[in-house]
């Protein structure tokens, strides 16, 4: 199920200091960049959310906000938040809604079912998605350049 061109699902989960982020208010004066990923903690998530935070002037130059999501609490993601020194917000998805609304739920992540696959969607302030990549294999980073040219094309 792609969503590319569609209005992006609505959103409300708690960040990593139990405060509620929305969609819909992330994306007022911004693009959204949403990084759904398996687990804190794990190397590949590790590498992938600390080359974001390395490059977040990037992502600011291109008036986008990011937000990372995953199955894990919001007590884990604020300890993976600390321990990463990430400046951006880490979003629990601890009830598996976000993931399903956007279709990336894995069912067999090395024998755990309702963690999210690696997937990143490039939202406008119009709530549409510009851009999605969804991986199969939990291994592969994202493909940053095309992340950042889809923002650039906004």
């Amino acid at each position: 199920m792609s969503l590319l061109h569609k209005k992006a699902p609505e959103f409300t989960l708690q960040n990593e200091n139990f405060e509620e982020v929305s969609l819909s208010e992330l994306r007022k004066d911004s693009n959204v960049v949403i990084l759904f990923y398996p687990l804190a903690f794990s190397s590949t998530c590790t590498e992938e959310l600390c080359s974001v935070r390395d490059n977040m002037k990037i992502y600011e130059a291109l008036n986008a906000k990011v937000v990372g999501i995953s199955v894990d609490s919001m007590f884990v993601q604020k300890a993976f938040k600390k321990a990463q020194n990430l400046n951006f917000d880490l979003l629990s998805d601890f009830n598996k809604e976000a993931m399903t609304a956007y279709g990336v739920k894995d069912e067999n992540f090395f024998g755990m079912q309702g963690v999210s696959k690696r997937s990143v969607f490039v939202i406008d302030k119009e709530g549409t998605v510009k851009y999605e990549e969804i991986h199969e294999e939990s291994n592969v980073i994202p493909n940053f350049s095309a992340i950042q040219n889809a923002l650039g094309e906004i």
